[in-house]
């Protein structure tokens, strides 16, 4: 079996596959202060509540934009399922030709996502993830990743609402159901939710002219992508386990 693991700011997300079927996966909340110790009992844990043994765990893939938990979750590897991970970097093969001007400078979940994305669809589109961050990532028709842009996540935007307007309370990221609030919440909320929807779509819209492909895929991926998935005018589906999917490919790519 095969142990993907996604290694995000907010969560990281971890899969288990039988083939190619994703038998399991699971979202953790990331944090800097735990051991490699801390999270090879609980990712044990997590396996043998599935009744999985650590020996079952044949190859480990790894993507991180946490440095400081690379190497946490690398010895953890090491030391709980005898396995060094392979990570998504310089030196490990993708199949997709990076046109970023420093492709080292590019977040390695991106580029597993648009591995997955262009391995379903075959040409041309748009990835949105929305998670810490939102990220829009450009695929040309080619398969080659052309780049992309890179806004605030939600959450942060809304805590800073909160930490920098004295009179504004913190609030609780939702779907609003009318866009005219009627108190300061309500205002908040509508504000926040239908501003990040226009902030998907025109963005979305103006990428898409500059990729030639005529009939482009839009997908959502990412902890948030549900919100915003049925209210927005271009994204197409949102696939949650799209990343844990790029993982997969890129191993097997080069395991052969």
């Amino acid at each position: 079996m095969l142990l993907v693991i996604d290694i995000g700011n907010t969560n990281i997300v971890m899969g288990l596959y039988r083939d190619k079927d994703l038998v399991h996966h699971w979202r953790l909340q990331t944090s800097r202060d735990r051991t490699a110790d801390e999270y090879g009992v609980l990712v044990r844990s997590l396996l043998q509540h599935h009744k999985i043994e650590s020996s079952d765990v044949q190859g480990v893939i790894m993507a991180s934009v946490v440095p400081p938990l690379s190497g946490v979750i690398e010895d953890m590897c090491e030391s709980y399922f005898s396995q060094k991970p392979m990570q998504v970097g310089p030196g490990l093969k993708t199949g997709m030709p990076i046109l970023y001007e420093n492709p080292r400078e590019v977040g390695a979940d991106r580029i597993v996502n648009a591995v997955a994305a262009y391995q379903r669809y075959h040409k041309g589109g748009v990835v949105v993830d929305l998670g810490t961050a939102t990220t829009f990532d450009a695929i040309s028709p080619r398969g080659e990743y052309m780049g992309g842009a890179i806004a605030p996540g939600i959450g942060i935007s809304a805590e800073a609402l909160f930490q920098r307007a004295s009179k504004l309370p913190r609030v609780e990221v939702t779907r609003p159901s009318r866009l005219i609030g009627r108190n300061t919440v309500q205002s908040m909320q509508a504000g926040l939710f239908f501003g990040y929807v226009g902030l998907i779509d025109e963005i979305t819209k103006r990428m898409l002219q500059e990729i030639d492909e005529a009939n482009p895929f839009v997908i959502s991926t990412g902890g948030l992508a549900s919100l915003f998935t049925q209210d927005s005018a271009l994204i197409q589906e949102s696939i949650p386990d799209l990343t844990l999917e790029g993982l997969r490919l890129i191993y097997e790519r080069n395991v052969r």
